[in-house]
């Protein structure tokens, strides 16, 4: 693809540039910087007012269609706002598993009546969203999902009863929705008879309980359904027919806010480089070709990134055609549990210990734990190299184990 800039574009740069400094000020500049991965708990309903702020001036939706309350925005202006509010340091946003997952579903899948519904308020970020997919007992094998719903009477017409637990649940406690892939077949086994439910969280039948994590945060959740019900209209695709749609969300899971993430992670490692610099830890010879080769690899990954992109809006890939979205997971998760690394080789012994009391952790500490997750969540590497052997390059599938029959115990 062409990777340089039209004037429209430049001009439009200038314009985001521009916007993002008249407004990052007053109460709104304390907030630069803060929220990012592992830091979701700070500053929420100030940043939740900023994201509204955001909406209210048009900044939020860039590439839904107009007729569902987006800019309409192509391929590059998307990836010029998401470079430049991270350049801006602007604080990350509450609003993303709505505005960047389920509102392109609800586009692609939904009904008129549930876009009618929904949409606006993920626009306006007056309704936030989680997602439910991972259990404790199926990991990354989102297949073997094992939460249930059924249809029952309710007051108002028939109702999904849904029934079971979801695990690294991101911002749950903070959510009024959550979309749930539910078995709604007796009887079904893998990929069929799953459904795609929305369902609201502020109810009997839901208990959410925030999980302490290693960076001292807790934005991850268990969510507990015991008989948590929403209407029957709240199905989104084909009832039993929910795998494709899951998968079609996480098509548009690894979209152009990973151009920002990218320059995110560039200035995570200016500062780490910068800590080089002041310790004397630069001169070292070892580690300056480990930077070196870190911006290397970050800009290779950030060009990738724009090809993969420009191939998905040319419909020629997918989530599980091309496999440009599983090679972009592999990459910057791998990049970025190496800087994280790198940050603690900088650090020497000072990144041994907090800096004051109550696990009080500096930046590169805490980037150095949450990292560590980086190669697990939104779809481990082994589950992101399965999709590739098997559905890309048409690998056979590894035998999976069977259970041994009577006989064949008694045998032994």
């Amino acid at each position: 693809m062409d990777l340089s800039y039209s004037a429209e574009e430049q001009a439009f740069r200038t314009e985001v540039r521009t916007w993002l400094g008249d407004h990052l000020t007053g109460d709104f500049a304390a907030l630069r910087g803060l929220g990012g991965p592992g830091r979701d708990h700070e500053a929420h309903d100030e940043r939740l007012a900023w994201n509204q702020h955001l909406a209210a001036h048009g900044w939020t939706a860039l590439g839904w269609p107009v007729e569902h309350g987006g800019r309409g925005l192509s391929l590059m202006q998307q990836v010029i706002f998401h470079e430049e509010y991270a350049r801006a340091d602007a604080p990350a946003r509450v609003n993303h598993l709505g505005e960047e997952l389920l509102g392109p579903t609800l586009i692609a899948f939904g009904t008129p009546e549930q876009q009618q519904r929904f949409l606006p308020p993920i626009v306006a970020a007056t309704e936030l969203w989680c997602q439910g997919y991972s259990e404790p007992g199926a990991g990354s094998d989102l297949a073997n999902v094992q939460t249930r719903a059924r249809l029952e009477p309710g007051p108002d017409g028939e109702q999904w009863v849904v029934d079971g637990q979801k695990v690294w649940t991101s911002l749950a406690h903070l959510s009024q929705w959550c979309f749930v892939l539910a078995r709604t077949e007796p009887g079904s086994q893998r990929h069929e008879g799953l459904s795609f439910l929305l369902v609201p969280l502020d109810q009997e039948g839901v208990e959410v309980r925030p999980i302490d994590q290693i960076t001292g945060g807790s934005e991850f959740n268990e969510v507990f359904l015991t008989g948590a019900r929403t209407d029957a209209a709240m199905v989104v695709g084909e009832p039993g027919r929910g795998w494709g749609v899951a998968m079609g969300l996480l098509g548009f899971e690894r979209g152009v806010s990973t151009l920002g993430q990218q320059v995110g992670f560039a200035r995570e490692l200016e500062t780490v480089v910068e800590r080089a610099r002041a310790n004397g830890s630069y001169d070292d010879p070892v580690l300056r070709d480990r930077l070196a080769q870190a911006t290397v690899e970050l800009e290779v990954m950030r060009v990738n990134a724009l090809r993969g992109l420009s191939a998905v809006t040319a419909g020629s890939d997918s989530a599980a055609g091309g496999g440009a979205a599983s090679i972009a997971k592999l990459v910057w998760g791998g990049w970025h549990r190496r800087l994280g690394e790198l940050a603690m080789q900088v650090a020497g012994a000072d990144g041994l210990t907090a800096r004051g009391a109550a696990y009080d952790l500096d930046p590169h500490q805490r980037l150095f734990l949450f990292s560590r997750a980086d190669t697990i969540y939104g779809g481990s590497d082994e589950v992101q190299r399965t999709i590739l052997a098997e559905r890309v390059l048409g690998l056979p599938r590894e035998p999976r184990p069977t259970t041994p029959t009577t006989s064949t115990q008694g045998a032994r």
